[in-house]
């Protein structure tokens, strides 16, 4: 170990695998030419989740606030468990965010007519208008961040994302049942 390294090490300073830095986001790190697809996917999810993070401040909402309404929206008076199924999510984690929804006036809780013991989400007028209105606001942003791809590679890769979309959808099942 040269005297550098041994400092390094002293002061607590890991040091990474030149190549390695751009799974971590190292400023200036290239992605190796061989890295493996697995490696790939996980760091765009990472960085993609990132900036719908920052793409939704100053929508009144959360990422996963949208995210819930998004899905109440296309699929009303679903349960919370069917909602964190759709949204990739947990249980515990959406009836936090649904808390938050009801308080805001922007989701509704109701009783199963059929069962008393469901209790089923609905989204409100409010609720309605302020996800519109939040999709709106980063759509264009959204829009942005492909508009490197060239419109000849958009079949390929609506392909690709459809087949990996359906087959984590797959797994997800598979893991719950």
């Amino acid at each position: 170990m040269s005297e550098q390294q041994a400092t390094a090490a002293s002061q607590g300073d890991i040091r990474r695998p030149d190549n390695g830095g751009w799974v971590w986001g190292d400023e200036g790190a290239t992605i190796p030419p061989d890295a493996p697809l697995h490696a790939l996917l996980t760091v765009a999810i990472r960085s993609m989740g990132a900036f719908w993070s920052q793409a939704a401040q100053g929508t009144g909402l959360s990422p996963a606030g949208l995210g819930v309404l998004r899905v109440l929206v296309a699929r009303d008076g679903l349960k919370s468990s069917e909602v964190a199924a759709r949204g990739w999510s947990t249980p515990a984690t959406v009836t936090s965010v649904v808390d938050t929804l009801v308080r805001d006036g922007y989701v509704e809780r109701r009783r199963d007519e059929g069962d008393r013991r469901v209790v089923r989400l609905f989204v409100t007028e409010a609720g309605r208008r302020k996800c519109e209105e939040a999709v709106m606001i980063m759509a264009p942003r959204l829009r942005s961040c492909l508009a490197f791809v060239d419109p000849a590679d958009e079949p390929v890769i609506k392909k690709f994302l459809s087949d990996l979309i359906m087959r984590f959808g797959e797994l997800s099942r598979e893991e719950r049942s």
